[in-house]
């Protein structure tokens, strides 16, 4: 999927929603007896209509073994099939010495086909480049997280005070273009995104926290937004997981109905 592309859905949809597929059978309903498939199938369906890309988890899946991982292969090809506009982002976290990452790349990008993989550039160039060098799929760098063991690396500061996650952000837009990467930046980070953006102007940035982590929508539209909008703002659980019963996926269509609609005001 292109910059293009993307953004024209966004203005299609009035929407920069991205629903995080991070299942987990303790909050499903007991109806559907851990199916994780089911589950999904019946989440994007309801909510299709009001996002423009879906993020599955890959812990989520491969915690449930091979059972859980072909579940998450299945999840992508269906997407393929009944809603090619969507980007698909596998949050992996992948990140490892040059040859590793081929492979991963391989596995992600020509294997399952998806649009995009986060990636942690903690051991540098060599092990993020061979993710950018397929055309139409992007690279998620991990940049500004809202955890609180961000603060043991990711806000150290040199001796010109400067943080380690802005030498990221700066370093690692030189390896690839704002055609083709994006950085992580939680939403409860609020007003620092105004800093991430300083550093990277045109770079879309996928924003978790908000919803059930507490971020808030309107200060991340308000610090971050660019011309070409810039953001996909993600919700996992307080989507997924809005209700535990057998009426799980027409609450999910609830939440995300009211997230696009903000959205759209947003939007402008």
């Amino acid at each position: 999927m292109t910059r293009d592309q993307l953004y024209a859905n966004m203005l299609r949809k009035r929407s920069f929603l991205c629903v995080g597929l991070d299942p987990d059978p303790s909050k499903m309903p007991a109806s559907l007896g851990g199916d994780l498939l089911s589950f999904n199938k019946a989440i994007i369906d309801a909510t299709a209509d009001y996002a423009i890309a879906f993020k599955p988890n890959l812990a989520f899946y491969e915690a449930q073994g091979p059972a859980g991982y072909e579940a998450f292969e299945q999840t992508v090809r269906y997407l393929r099939q009944h809603y090619p506009d969507q980007m698909i982002i596998a949050d992996a976290m992948r990140g490892d010495l040059g040859n590793t990452s081929k492979a991963y790349a391989r596995s992600f990008f020509e294997t399952l086909d998806v649009d995009a993989l986060t990636v942690a550039p903690y051991m540098g160039e060599d092990s993020v480049t061979p993710f950018l060098g397929y055309e139409g799929k992007w690279v998620i760098v991990l940049a500004l997280t809202s955890n609180k063991g961000s603060m043991d690396f990711q806000m150290l500061r040199d001796s010109e005070g400067t943080p380690l996650y802005e030498h990221v952000l700066r370093k690692a837009a030189q390896w690839g273009t704002a055609d083709n990467m994006m950085f992580v930046a939680g939403a409860t980070r609020g007003q620092m995104l105004q800093d991430v953006r300083r550093i990277v102007p045109d770079h879309f940035l996928l924003v978790p926290g908000v919803g059930a982590q507490g971020g808030s929508l309107d200060e991340v539209a308000h610090y971050a937004m660019n011309a070409q909008c810039g953001i996909i703002v993600n919700s996992s659980r307080g989507i997924i997981h809005a209700s535990s019963g057998d009426d799980f996926a027409q609450m999910a269509r609830a939440k995300a109905a009211a997230m696009q609609a903000q959205m759209a005001q947003l939007l402008g």
